[in-house]
């Protein structure tokens, strides 16, 4: 299978430019043998929008995940990205940093609510989520999802690698001055874990805050099979088999349970 990863400028509100880029990008993963497309976190509407948030967010049955599920289905192509999900009937209804995953069907494949909501702009705009993303299949591979702050946490990863999950997508938007994560915490989720991890990161800035770019994908060795610069827009796309190839000796081991050290 072959994963492509979009790392893009943030969307600062612009629902229609994004759909017509999200077209693009799915038309070039598909040209490039991807059957799926890993976005940034809050694509929808933008991630430091919090004007934006309660504003434009929308069910998971609601006009943006129908049309990108044409999309995906039109092009042959799925995409996981974050958004801004309104559950609920109640008013105000709850509000989550959310991703979704649609195969090359359009078919919805998984959904989840951000755990590890990050600062106060985060807590102020979102309810958290309270359950880890459910292990799903696509191409045959068992994946997951988690949402940037997520994988910092070390439980929230071998979590799902107990689960099965082989492939955890992580839609993000890290700022500028937290390298640390691309450099060394991806890295070493994906080693400790035996997966892969796609971390797809904002680039440029939006509402004055400025997002680090050098989104990768990192295989079970710990090693980036493809990485982005810190500025600028990229696609990158990996054949998964490059990350089954890794030899059984520089891969991680997943633990057996997982428990935090205590002081």
């Amino acid at each position: 299978m072959k994963l492509a990863l979009w790392q893009t400028a943030p969307t600062n509100g612009r629902i229609e430019a994004v759909f017509s880029a999200v077209c693009s990008q799915l038309r070039a993963a598909a040209a490039a043998g991807a059957k799926l497309l890993v976005a940034p976190e809050l694509v929808l509407p933008g991630y430091n929008r919090p004007d934006l948030h309660a504003a434009l967010a929308q069910p998971l049955d609601g006009e943006w995940i129908t049309r990108l599920r044409d999309l995906a289905r039109e092009t042959g192509c799925g995409i996981c990205l974050g958004w801004a999900e309104r559950a609920g009937a109640a008013e105000p209804a709850a509000v989550y940093n959310a991703a979704t995953a649609i195969g090359p069907d359009g078919a919805i494949l998984a959904h989840y609510r951000k755990i590890q909501l990050f600062g106060p702009m985060e807590s102020a705009s979102f309810a958290r989520g309270d359950q880890l993303c459910p292990v799903f299949e696509i191409e045959g591979r068992r994946a997951a999802m988690l949402i940037c702050y997520d994988i910092e946490f070390p439980g929230h990863a071998a979590a799902l690698a107990q689960a099965g999950a082989r492939l955890i997508l992580v839609p993000t938007a890290n700022p500028t001055g937290f390298e640390h994560v691309q450099n060394r915490l991806v890295p070493a989720r994906a080693h400790e874990n035996n997966a892969t991890v796609a971390y797809a990161n904002l680039c440029g800035s939006e509402n004055g805050l400025s997002f680090g770019g050098r989104s990768l994908i990192a295989g079970p060795d710990g090693e980036p099979l493809a990485q982005a610069g810190a500025r600028g827009e990229a696609l990158l796309v990996v054949d998964l088999a490059a990350a089954d190839a890794v030899p059984e000796e520089l891969r991680g081991v997943v633990a057996q349970e997982y428990r935090p050290a205590r002081g």
